[in-house]
């Protein structure tokens, strides 16, 4: 394989009950994309597989599955130093990729293994992410509260994939506790009561919950949400923010900036990508472009 050929690593536990090598293996061939394609047996396989490939020289990478598998392989990439961005293609799988929404590319990997032909790519900001876990990049929403809760008990009910999210909130809900928080995105702070915190750098999560309908991903800031609400307002709120109509509620405050921080009375979980990290408190910004997304 040459080294301008696409390095494909294929998260086999995303295949829901299929063999995803074999189906990523047929979809390249399909569309006569050029490509080495190796299977991660864990986290720490797939850094070190990304780490082996950067040192041979690839500048092309693909993920093979959801937001994720995603989250790994941008961190296992900006754990080194790139004159240029390296090209991330993603092929979703399992219970697919929201980062992708945003780009139209299907939720599947037989048709959206097109997009890696030709050479059209699209900058793309990447958040970091700063707290007693350490530092973890994200590319499309980060957490904390009663979403970041439900997100973590989400990953456990991936057999009832697209609903997993919306379910595992209404099952958290109940004996979730708002607290008094402290979050500054930018110049601008909320000093109060909440229930969850959102930083978006992407638009969609939650199966395609449209969260954060005016983010955009070479803004170099992040989209930052506190929701206030009570948890009675929580079904009229849930049915707004699934079309992305939710930001003219009156408990949903809406800050921008290139940095954000935040602070909670009780420790709150904090979630990237739908991976859990920790707890708050939490730190972060935008590195602006820092990865080309092939579209």
């Amino acid at each position: 394989m040459e080294s301008s050929d696409w390095f494909v690593i294929v998260n086999p536990a995303a295949g829901r009950g299929t063999n995803l090598l074999a189906r990523t293996e047929r979809a390249l061939a399909t569309h006569h994309i050029g490509a080495t394609v190796e299977a991660s047996v864990n986290s720490a396989d797939l850094a070190a597989r990304i780490d082996t490939a950067v040192g041979s020289g690839r500048r092309r990478f693909v993920a093979v599955g959801g937001d994720g598998t995603v989250n790994l392989v941008v961190n296992a990439l900006l754990a080194h130093d790139w004159q240029e961005p390296p090209t991330l293609g993603i092929l979703p799988a399992g219970t697919g990729c929201d980062f992708v929404r945003v780009f139209g590319i299907p939720q599947d990997v037989e048709h959206a293994a097109r997009h890696l032909a030709g050479a059209e790519t699209y900058p793309s900001d990447v958040a970091v992410l700063e707290g007693e876990w350490g530092t973890r990049y994200f590319m499309n929403i980060a957490q904390a509260g009663i979403g970041a809760a439900s997100a973590i008990t989400a990953d456990k009910l991936s057999f009832l994939g697209g609903l997993r999210y919306q379910t595992s909130f209404w099952v958290n809900l109940p004996g979730f506790r708002r607290t008094d928080i402290t979050a500054r995105v930018g110049k601008r702070e909320y000093a109060g009561e909440a229930i969850s915190v959102i930083f978006a750098n992407g638009q969609f999560f939650g199966s395609g919950m449209n969260i954060a309908p005016k983010a955009t991903l070479v803004s170099g800031q992040i989209d930052g949400q506190v929701i206030s609400a009570r948890k009675r307002q929580a079904p009229l709120l849930m049915r707004k923010a699934a079309r992305g109509l939710h930001l003219g509620h009156p408990e949903v405050h809406r800050l921008r900036g290139a940095e954000f921080a935040l602070e909670t009375k009780d420790p709150w979980p904090v979630e990237a990508d739908g991976e859990y990290l920790g707890l708050t408190p939490l730190s972060g910004r935008v590195v602006p472009a820092a990865i080309e997304i092939k579209i």
